[in-house]
């Protein structure tokens, strides 16, 4: 239900308006950036530190729309054990799919702000089951979309705390991406691409209820789903959405690229620094 404005701009033909006829590809996040890279496809969906790993590839994308403000990652614990501050994590068992991807960066991120590292707590692969390990105490804490699993927990009656990596350090989360030939040659294309898609995300901004209705008619089993706690994964991902003081929808901000470059060269994943102004641009968002 979170890609919900997509959903709302294909029902209310904003894509068709502008011009383009979209089809949807639900395919790993890594494929996305592969396949835009290669121009096979001209749009894709990705966060921040994949653009950055695939740019030290040589992979041509480019960030072009930021849907999400706020970095979603999150590490969440019952409340009984009083982890409510990175600080409180050393020493701790936590649980997260992998030592990959954006909850692996964000973690990072969050150990890095209270001078921590990945030898003061205890790291458990454990796919993308951290609501069963919770309940079942297999972890103290696992490492969350603060969008996502800690509202299904708190609807099955559990206390929470939870330390969101966006109020500690800001990162670049996901958005679109295009690539440099696709900019160079159809710009337009672009333009009103990004336009589409803010139009979206503001009308489900402003409408939650009626996106949640659209998402209906394209998310598989949400109909059966307990509603109540849909919507609030719809609600949660909507204040991520939205831009904190004097943002602009859609805009990236420098500070979190150059976060999200520091993090991943303190993790050994990136060699050096990029150039971070052919990496993004907001001048389709303009």
């Amino acid at each position: 239900v979170q890609y919900a404005p997509f959903y709302v701009a294909d029902a209310k033909n904003y894509f068709r308006d502008a011009g383009l006829e979209v089809e949807f590809d639900y395919s790993f996040e890594t494929d996305g950036v592969a396949l835009v890279g290669t121009d096979e496809l001209q749009f894709s969906l990705a966060s921040g530190e994949q653009v950055l790993l695939a740019r030290e590839q040589g992979i041509p994308v480019v960030y072009v729309l930021a849907w999400w403000q706020n970095f979603p990652v999150a590490v969440t614990a019952k409340s009984e054990l009083d982890i409510k501050e990175p600080a409180d994590l050393e020493g701790v068992d936590i649980g997260l799919p992998g030592l990959f991807g954006a909850s692996y960066i964000g973690l990072r991120a969050l150990l890095n702000s209270a001078g921590l590292s990945e030898e003061d707590v205890q790291l458990d692969s454990i796919g993308f089951n951290q609501v069963e390990a919770l309940v079942a105490d297999q972890i103290q804490a696992a490492v969350v979309y603060a969008n996502n699993e800690p509202i299904q927990l708190e609807a099955m009656g559990y206390d929470l705390d939870l330390i969101r990596v966006a109020d500690y350090v800001p990162l670049t989360s996901n958005g679109l991406i295009t690539n440099e030939k696709t900019i160079r040659e159809n710009p337009q294309l672009v333009r009103s691409m990004v336009a589409a898609i803010l139009k979206a995300v503001t009308a489900s901004i402003n409408d939650p209820d009626g996106a949640y209705s659209v998402s209906l008619d394209y998310v598989e089993g949400l109909e059966d789903a307990d509603r109540d706690v849909q919507m609030e994964i719809l609600k949660t991902s909507i204040e991520f959405w939205r831009p904190e003081g004097a943002g602009e929808l859609g805009k990236s901000n420098l500070d979190a690229w150059e976060n999200m470059q520091q993090v991943l060269i303190d993790m050994g994943l990136l060699s050096g620094s990029l150039d971070l102004e052919a990496a993004y641009t907001n001048d389709f968002v303009d």
